[in-house]
């Protein structure tokens, strides 16, 4: 089937067009295989507020709730096998993709939000959800909190490709680029013959909540109108730069040496949040190779509707720096933007996944 044109084209510039959303309607109504055929998604993610919505407003899970039910399983048990049924149908219609390009046909599961701040807990969990969905093409998506940074590196070394979510700071970007470099580092440590041979692994650095944050706080100072909306995508392509710097030193080259990829960059929270804005924004000002951008299906109809692909990020770092300067001087602290960004973003995925803990509990109760 022919591919729609503008998203066509931004694929042709390096960027992954990976959709931000999951339910067991989308898999087996045959809408995702149709946004494979034609809007050229390559990949999916998801969170605990996506499942939430899907589970409590489909029917689809009737049957395999009931099954559940009978077995009295637990509903920490109940959910995950949900999740994981989800996750690995999702896996098996996007595995010709895998197969064909070898780093997409990804999908992502969540390890529990309570554990973001849980080291130990976080690395026995992506081991769980790596072995109970059991695809090559899973990736497990682990917080960017600094107790899970360690986390990280002790995962990759397993050989279990990671999603590394919630990265708002250029700081923590960093420390988790050199996260996933330690751990590849550390598996070859442990077993010098050891293979990277499927290990892959993204950073989804969000975006339009950097701009919603600091758009308020700018407001609230006063600060000079033109300075808003900008941010989040100068904070994004300053990431870039970042990206660009640490894959191409002498580490990552005797790394790349034996065998394994880089972690691509990928920009989530792609939604527009302020009507003001286009809704695109995110997307066409974040064009850029090896990138991945994770997109909500009405951003994606959007940018298929009349999304234009923009300048690449590598011609924007001093713009960018100038923007970062400039909203700085207004008087915006960003070390507690990104502080309070993280806590909210966590917290938000802890009311979602307590949330889908209580609706999966009720419908169990109900379905005996």
């Amino acid at each position: 089937m022919a591919q729609n044109e503008n998203l066509a084209k931004l694929s042709e510039t390096g960027v992954a067009v990976w959709l931000d959303d999951l339910s067991r309607d989308l898999i087996h109504g045959g809408d995702l295989q149709k946004l494979v055929d034609e809007s050229s998604v390559v990949g999916v993610t998801t969170n605990p507020s996506i499942f939430a919505a899907a589970i409590s407003g489909s029917k689809s899970y009737d049957d395999q709730l009931h099954a559940l039910a009978v077995r009295s399983v637990s509903v920490e048990e109940a959910l995950r096998t949900i999740t994981a049924a989800d996750v690995r149908d999702a896996c098996d219609l996007l595995k010709p993709v895998f197969d064909r390009t070898g780093r997409d046909g990804r999908v992502s599961l969540e390890v529990a939000p309570g554990l973001a701040h849980d080291e130990d807990g976080t690395a026995a969990e992506a081991a769980h959800l790596w072995w109970l969905v059991d695809r090559p093409n899973l990736f497990i998506k682990i917080p960017a909190t600094l107790a899970s940074l360690p986390a990280i590196t002790t995962t990759i070394a397993k050989g279990i490709s990671v999603n590394v979510t919630l990265i708002f700071s250029l700081e923590r970007y960093k420390a988790v680029m050199e996260a996933y470099i330690a751990g590849l580092e550390q598996r070859l440590a442990e077993d010098p013959e050891a293979s990277f041979e499927g290990i892959e692994s993204v950073a989804s650095f969000f975006v339009s909540r950097v701009d919603t944050e600091i758009d308020k706080r700018l407001d609230a100072a006063g600060a000079d109108a033109s300075l808003k909306g900008k941010a989040g995508v100068a904070n994004a392509q300053l990431a870039y730069q970042a990206y660009e710097e640490v894959f191409s030193s002498d580490r990552w080259k005797a790394l790349e040496a034996k065998g394994a990829s880089k972690q691509r960059p990928l920009w989530a929270s792609t939604g527009v949040k302020n009507p003001d804005y286009s809704d695109t924004l995110y997307l066409s000002e974040l064009t850029a190779p090896d990138t991945v951008n994770t997109m909500p299906g009405k951003t994606m109809q959007a940018f298929a509707d009349h999304g234009q692909v923009g300048t690449p990020v590598q011609s924007s770092y001093a713009q960018a720096e100038k923007v970062m300067a400039d909203v700085a001087a207004a008087g915006i602290d960003f070390d507690d933007v990104f502080r309070v960004l993280e806590e909210e973003a966590v917290q938000k995925f802890v009311d979602a996944w307590d949330e889908l803990t209580g609706s999966v509990k009720e419908q169990l109760e109900d379905k005996k």
